[in-house]
């Protein structure tokens, strides 16, 4: 199952967010293991994985040979902060201190599902993010989905 939605949620002083009962009921159904928390690789928001997702992924990372010093590097970078993470009996998420300082999280963050896992936002690097003021999104939906078209009559 994809998790499906963005929603805006409070995060407390101590790094606890309240889950949406919406993307709550989503979660349940799929991280009866817990999940796992990291940072993301290409933006500063965090990456909310399911156990079963972690281990294909790390599965994969597995394959590369740990004696070539830029796959050994790669592999500290890309586990560096991971946090196994739980809802608790409220509904929340506990965010390590590490982990909001890399993100910049403040009181409001943003939830945006992916078909890869949860991304975790700070609110305007989010909106920032998903801005197409800049991007023409079209193109770039043309160059990153569409097909050449084979039957083009010249």
């Amino acid at each position: 199952m994809e998790l499906l939605g963005v929603y805006e949620c409070k995060m407390d002083a101590k790094g606890r967010v309240s889950v949406p009962s919406s993307l709550k009921k989503q979660l349940i159904s799929i991280g009866t293991a817990g999940f796992v928390l990291k940072r993301s690789v290409f933006s500063k928001c965090l990456e909310l994985h399911t156990q079963k997702e972690w281990i294909d992924l790390t599965n994969s990372i597995k394959k590369l040979n740990r004696f070539v010093q830029k796959n050994n590097e790669f592999i500290r970078i890309f586990h560096a902060g991971i946090k196994q993470v739980e809802m608790d009996s409220a509904g929340r998420i506990l965010i390590s201190k590490d982990l909001i300082g890399f993100a910049n999280l403040k009181n409001t963050i943003v939830f945006s599902a992916t078909p890869f896992g949860l991304e975790i936002w700070n609110q305007s690097d989010y909106e920032k993010a998903v801005s197409v003021e800049n991007t023409d999104f079209a193109k770039l939906t043309e160059e990153v989905m569409g097909e050449p078209n084979s039957n083009v009559i010249s």
